[in-house]
């Protein structure tokens, strides 16, 4: 890309703008190439130094244009990269194909309108401020760009899927999660683009940026050396169970009994220290469930010195005679003999499980159960498991590691500490055998590099798998198959800087580094007019 073909070059400088929108679109499908199941990483760099190149190479444009130029870039990647979305809403929830597309392209138009406003913005600055394409593309976007990922991952609770950041969760950009998480990771990766389209500029700028781009991966790659935790206690036998129970039936009265024979019967095939089945595997609420069930079960544990943690639909009553359900995980063993373990799903899926305000006309429309869950909160306690503590995340919670981040750090400060084991309970069932699957797998190897900490997933129908704490998977079930995943697993002491920062310090270096743009461009500003003034 450095040495990119002075005709390729000289086609993007002369592109007009209707066909720089359609080069956008395109540069954003290969950019979904960059995440699982593909790990083309490079074009992830590759595709946004073009992006960058056209802003500050086509100067007449204006802010609109390159606010729509964005928008068509961040537009394409996410409308390809999430459109199993639609199998949901129209396999398994009855609404036509062609509506579940169009809720896909909403979706994926309001997540890329973050991207358009970064592109937009930073066409403002330039103008308001004289900007130098040094301090475009080195500073200013790569600042917005973190900024806008921030964003995009907390407004109307979040949807941070597809980050930029998750892209390099194989590359050596990579060892800056342990310190800035992937929003921080994305910032890097911005920076690395901004360096390339600056080299693809001027040939003054090539050996330069060339040294800075190495600079970067090379840090990285130094960070990823470093033992951010350490080992502690004796590691843990495990199974991870994987239904491959077919979501058309899942919720199905016809079927509950015999998926419940089916679970019971996996679970006391043999046992371990840990026994996990997946979300809502158990598909009634606790109240419906046989009298003995959980009783069993528990008498299985206690026998086998085992633990089991099973994802259910929990019923309770308020005290003014309101039913309230959530999407939990109950723990079952020793620690748990006298009262069972519950961990209560906080962050809740909008139209899966809670409707947002002015929506239940969509939510109506579908033909999912489950569309009201109540949520506990962020803070919950850890499952003891022997000399371990294990803290669950139900389905795509892990997606949040900002909010895994706030538990261990607050767990911290308690006299038992932090968990030191991390277990994902989730059912993708509903997207198909679609990249979704390989997408959330790869999110939860950046739980691990974030917190140092290995993480247990066990799924419906994939991907069940254990992952170190080095964010390598050690195991994994072939999806769309029924059977248990046996292994060991290692808890991990300490904290790393992003447990105990979060998502502060890259916002930080964002705020910075867009407070230093606007400070340079005053003084490009200033030095413009007095050449002028001069002339």
């Amino acid at each position: 890309m450095l040495w990119m073909d002075d005709f390729l070059l000289n086609r993007l400088k002369h592109l007009s703008w209707p066909r720089a929108m359609l080069v956008a679109s395109l540069l954003g499908a290969l950019n979904v190439l960059s995440f699982a199941p593909f790990f083309i990483w490079p074009l992830q760099m590759i595709s946004s130094a073009a992006m960058f190149f056209l802003l500050v190479q086509h100067r007449h444009w204006n802010k609109k244009q390159c606010f729509f130029l964005g928008f068509s870039y961040a537009f394409s990647t996410l409308f390809l990269g999430i459109s199993w979305l639609s199998i949901a809403m129209a396999r398994y929830g009855g609404m036509p194909w062609v509506l579940s597309l169009l809720a896909v392209a909403l979706l994926a138009a309001f997540l890329a309108l973050f991207y358009a406003c970064a592109f937009g913005l930073a066409k403002w600055i330039k103008e308001r401020r004289d900007t130098s394409d040094q301090v475009m593309l080195l500073l200013l976007l790569p600042s917005l760009f973190l900024l806008c990922e921030y964003l995009r991952a907390y407004v109307f609770t979040g949807f941070p899927w597809l980050s930029t950041g998750y892209a390099h969760q194989v590359s050596s950009l990579a060892g800056f999660a342990p310190v800035l998480g992937v929003i921080g990771v994305g910032g890097v990766s911005a920076l690395t683009a901004g360096a390339v389209a600056l080299a693809a500029t001027a040939r003054y700028w090539r050996w330069r940026m060339l040294a800075l781009i190495l600079g970067c991966f090379a840090f990285g790659f130094g960070l990823q050396q470093i033992a951010w935790t350490s080992p502690v206690g004796q590691s843990l036998t495990v199974r991870l169970i994987q239904g491959n129970v077919d979501q058309g039936e899942k919720f199905d009265r016809a079927f509950v009994e015999r998926q419940l024979q089916q679970y019971a019967t996996l679970l006391q095939q043999k046992p371990a220290d840990i026994i996990a089945i997946p979300e809502t595997a158990l598909p009634i609420p606790t109240s419906q469930l046989p009298a003995t069930f959980l009783s069993d079960l528990q008498h299985f544990a206690l026998s086998n010195d085992s633990h089991l943690a099973l994802g259910v639909v929990v019923e309770d009553v308020t005290q003014t005679g309101v039913q309230t359900y959530t999407n939990s995980l109950i723990g079952l063993g020793k620690e748990q003999q006298n009262a069972s373990y519950r961990y209560d799903k906080h962050h809740l899926v909008p139209f899966g499980e809670f409707v947002p305000y002015g929506f239940r006309w969509f939510v109506n429309m579908l033909q999912i159960p489950l569309g009201e869950l109540a949520s506990p909160g962020v803070q919950q306690a850890a499952m003891q498991v022997k000399d371990q503590r294990v803290m669950p995340n139900i389905c795509y919670e892990d997606l949040f590691g900002m909010e895994i981040a706030a538990q261990l750090r607050a767990q911290a400060a308690t006299k038992v500490g932090a968990a030191s084991i991390l277990l994902n309970i989730s059912n993708l069932a509903w997207y198909g055998d679609s990249i979704a699957i390989d997408q959330h797998l790869q999110i939860a190897q950046m739980r691990t590099l974030e917190t140092g900490r290995p993480m247990l997933r066990s799924t419906n129908t994939g991907a069940t798998a254990i992952i170190s704490a080095q964010g390598k998977v050690q195991a994994q079930l072939p999806r769309l198959m029924q059977g248990s995943l046996d292994g060991h697993v290692q808890g991990m002491q300490g904290l790393t800087p992003y447990i105990r920062f979060g998502d502060l310090t890259g916002i930080l270096l964002g705020i910075s580094a867009l407070l230093v743009a606007w400070y340079l461009s005053a003084g490009a500003k200033a030095s413009n007019l007095l050449h002028t003034q001069a002339q």
